[in-house]
């Protein structure tokens, strides 16, 4: 059976494909993450990103010079100008 989605099938730049990655973790951390994705009800590979994310703009609230800030995007605290 083929589903459509009825989208054209447009490729997404290299920079924006996602890459399936591996990790090394203990079978605690494991059941840790199995917790905390089923919790938030995402898979393993969105909650580490999440996580990632949330930890990565705390410490730098301001992008890096290889990740910047998605245009309109505002830093909290700041005042819009």
């Amino acid at each position: 059976m083929k589903v459509t989605t009825g989208h054209s099938s447009q490729r997404k730049p290299e920079s924006e494909r996602k890459v399936i990655r591996t990790f090394t973790a203990s079978p605690n951390d494991l059941r840790m993450l199995e917790a905390v994705a089923h919790y938030h009800g995402f898979s393993k590979s969105a909650t580490i990103t999440s996580l990632v994310k949330k930890e990565f703009w705390r410490i730098f609230p301001k992008g890096t010079d290889a990740v910047r800030l998605d245009p309109g995007a505002r830093i909290s605290g700041e005042e819009s100008q």
